[in-house]
């Protein structure tokens, strides 16, 4: 995971994500709006900086809200809370293989040379 400091130009804020990657300039980002609602972000520019604390390299990244992207424009189904959508595995297994009961498959973890 990179720590990535996000300054906000929308909002005038600073604060830091987590990613598995940097944006690139002129990619487009989800964030969180300060009342809750996700929105897009352009990414305006891509900096790196040294840490204080050693010779780690932190990026950064200047962002502005996306023209048309407030968050009024998502999908009604994006808005809405996902119900719990937890089903047995029981009922799993049955809609997908059928009414045969599950066998599970025997496995030998030793990994010792004989």
């Amino acid at each position: 995971m990179i720590e990535i400091e996000i300054q906000n130009e929308t909002h005038q804020s600073q604060f830091r994500i987590k990613a598995l990657a940097v944006p690139r300039i002129g990619e487009g980002l989800r964030l969180q709006e300060p009342d809750g609602a996700w929105a897009s972000y352009d990414v305006l520019d891509v900096w790196y900086q040294q840490a204080d604390f050693g010779a780690v390299w932190v990026p950064y990244l200047h962002v502005r809200l996306t023209p048309g992207g407030d968050g009024e424009t998502l999908a009604p189904a994006m808005k809405a809370s996902v119900p719990h959508q937890a089903m047995p595995i029981e009922e799993f297994l049955a809609r997908f293989e059928g009414a045969k009961e599950h066998e599970p498959v025997k496995l030998t973890l030793d990994m010792s040379e004989e």
